[in-house]
């Protein structure tokens, strides 16, 4: 819900945004202009927002989904490329985040994170252009390793650093904490 106008005094003024497409669906929010806030010059960085507005938090989805919504909206499959959307997922998140000297893209003195996906998957072949591949095919369950600043956190689709049942079991454990204050709070 941003007017020409609006827009105008955000890329003069540098402004930077996220867009939350599944976010923004799930709450009938509208759709952001991203393809028009691009043209001018706007970086616009992509997000998940949070659980209670979009449940999987998953990245390569929300990539996909960024994708599709502005090519139906704007009627034209040429809108929001898959190399555009992958460059808006990586540089342009660190960019909004004031890290691009750090993060967002794989260069001598950035951190190193980046992901691993295995390709060998039915739903992955042929691979013709990795970058439509990975912005329409692949889902966060094709991630088999993750390295987050040169660390290893997930090998072979195994957590490295966390015991996943214990958090699990901590995640239950204050879902029934809260359920305690809904429940206290309902009988007042």
């Amino acid at each position: 819900h941003i007017t020409e106008n609006e827009m105008e005094k955000l890329a003069s003024a540098h402004v930077k945004v996220v867009h939350n497409p599944e976010s923004n669906m799930k709450l009938a929010s509208g759709i952001a202009p991203v393809p028009k806030m691009m043209k001018r010059g706007i970086v616009v960085g992509l997000g998940t927002d949070g659980c209670a507005s979009n449940n999987n938090l998953d990245m390569l989805a929300e990539m996909d989904t960024a994708a599709k919504l502005h090519k139906l909206h704007y009627m034209d499959p040429t809108v929001m490329d898959a190399h555009s959307v992958l460059e808006m997922a990586t540089i342009g998140g660190a960019k909004v985040l004031g890290m691009d000297d750090l993060i967002g893209s794989i260069e001598p003195g950035k951190k190193a994170d980046f992901i691993a996906i295995d390709i060998d998957q039915p739903h992955l072949i042929p691979l013709y252009n990795p970058y439509s591949q990975v912005i329409y095919a692949a889902s966060g369950r094709d991630v088999i390793h993750v390295v987050i600043d040169g660390r290893m956190v997930m090998k072979d689709r195994k957590l490295c650093t966390l015991d996943l049942s214990h958090v699990i079991s901590l995640a239950k454990d204050e879902a029934e904490r809260v359920r305690g204050w809904v429940e206290a709070a309902k009988k007042k």
